[in-house]
């Protein structure tokens, strides 16, 4: 069994574990998943792009199985968002690079916990916000994919897993605490690992804690993001405002779906 079947595997039989509670089918969910990631895959490399973002989750999965079936896998440099990202381009011979050699991508396809009809995202809840974020404003385009329950029509009202917050271990109380006077009325919790083989919080690959904040529907996500932002010891917020121009949703019971663009909005 090659890496990437166990790398695979691992991640997409942890969100089938949490789809079943959830009692969610798991088919028309990875259905979903699979139509959003290689639509976007076949649109993207229509553009022929020299320098890729590779965002991280299970539907990235689909989205570099599509792509190194197309003949622009053999000379297109890949930019991971997180070590597991990393290893899934290597695992399928794709190109591998970083930001020190690629500083200008040309677009990255990465996906989101929730969307809003503005684009604006949830990301994070895979602890990658930081690193997703600065593959994201590297690049020309910023592409989102997703099955059709992370679509919302405001930020905060389906995904129940609260924002995540980035802090330096240091920090950790006095955010907590900022946080909870700035928002009386949100749950602040630390993230704490699921895994049956590691206990404690959750440490990001930049070494850091998450806290994860529950604060009901988002009226205003861009304020709430600077807001939280600007204090010392906040790496990142894992609130994506302004920055997607095209997201590709797939539908749970039909090979189908829906493609968003921030230029049909602007029309409107």
């Amino acid at each position: 069994m090659t890496f990437l079947s166990i790398q695979a595997r691992r991640t997409i039989r942890a969100h089938f574990h949490f789809l079943k509670k959830r009692q969610v089918s798991t088919e028309s969910v990875e259905q979903g998943k699979r139509w959003a990631a290689i639509k976007a895959i076949r649109h993207v490399i229509d553009s022929q792009p020299s320098v890729i973002g590779l965002g991280s989750g299970t539907t990235i999965v689909y989205a570099i199985d599509e792509l190194k079936k197309h003949k622009i896998a053999q000379d297109v440099v890949c930019i991971p968002t997180s070590f597991q990202t990393r290893q899934l381009i290597l695992a399928n011979n794709l190109k591998l690079g970083s930001l020190e050699q690629y500083p200008r991508i040309d677009v990255t396809v990465d996906g989101a916990d929730e969307i809003d009809p503005k684009l604006n995202a949830i990301k994070g809840g895979g602890a990658c916000l930081f690193q997703e974020r600065l593959v994201a404003k590297a690049s020309r385009r910023f592409v989102l994919v997703a099955d059709e329950r992370k679509r919302s029509s405001q930020l905060g009202t389906k995904w129940k897993r609260g924002v995540p917050v980035e802090v330096v271990p240091m920090a950790l109380s006095p955010i907590q605490y900022t946080l909870e006077e700035m928002f009386p009325d949100a749950l602040i919790r630390l993230r704490i690992s699921q895994s049956s083989d590691k206990a404690g919080p959750v440490v990001t690959d930049n070494g850091n804690f998450i806290l994860d904040c529950h604060f009901g529907p988002i009226q205003n996500p861009d304020l709430l993001y600077k807001e939280i932002k600007s204090l010392t010891g906040v790496l990142d917020v894992g609130l994506f405002c302004n920055m997607a121009d095209t997201a590709y949703i797939g539908h749970l019971e039909s090979d189908s779906g829906d493609v968003l663009s921030v230029s049909d909005l602007i029309k409107q």
